[in-house]
């Protein structure tokens, strides 16, 4: 029997269980410093292509301390020494997106919102170096510009 490809699920390859080991990794040191885990891989609508075909976004974890929510975006690697290079402009704005959409979904109140990324190098043989980058993007920078009709004015 033939089962139609989800282009949702990702492949079960190597590099994909060691980001899934990475992400509950992940979950457990914010947990240890004081976080909970509100969502692990939300995943949400968050437009169209150019060609009209429907994107998800996906955000790795959402996790919440004090008065803040925090959309973290997990990257690990075996030999890469700078996972968090791979979080680029475009990722970025897909997260930003998601994010949107889980504050109109879940009613977080009137918390602070951060966008972070947990960096985890996992060498074979020796112990997973994790690192926290708190504030890692602004989400202004994804806000659409609204121009004035006074923008031209000398004055």
């Amino acid at each position: 029997m033939n089962r139609k490809k989800n282009h949702s699920e990702r492949p079960d390859t190597q590099a994909s269980r060691l980001g899934r080991i990475g992400e509950i990794q992940a979950a457990e040191f914010l947990k240890i410093r004081g976080y909970s885990i509100a969502a692990m891989n939300f995943k949400t609508p968050i437009g169209r292509n150019r060609k009209g075909v429907a994107l998800t976004g996906e955000i790795d974890i959402v996790a919440v301390k004090d008065n803040t929510v925090c959309f973290v975006e997990v990257k690990t690697r075996s030999d890469d020494p700078a996972p968090q290079s791979a979080v680029n402009l475009r990722k970025q704005r897909q997260i930003t997106r998601a994010s949107r959409n889980y504050l109109k979904v879940f009613d977080v109140g009137n918390k602070k919102v951060r966008y972070d990324v947990i960096s985890i190098v996992a060498r074979k043989g020796r112990a997973p170096q994790i690192t926290h980058f708190e504030g890692f993007w602004s989400p202004r920078k994804y806000n659409k510009i609204q121009w004035s009709g006074d923008f031209l004015s000398d004055s």
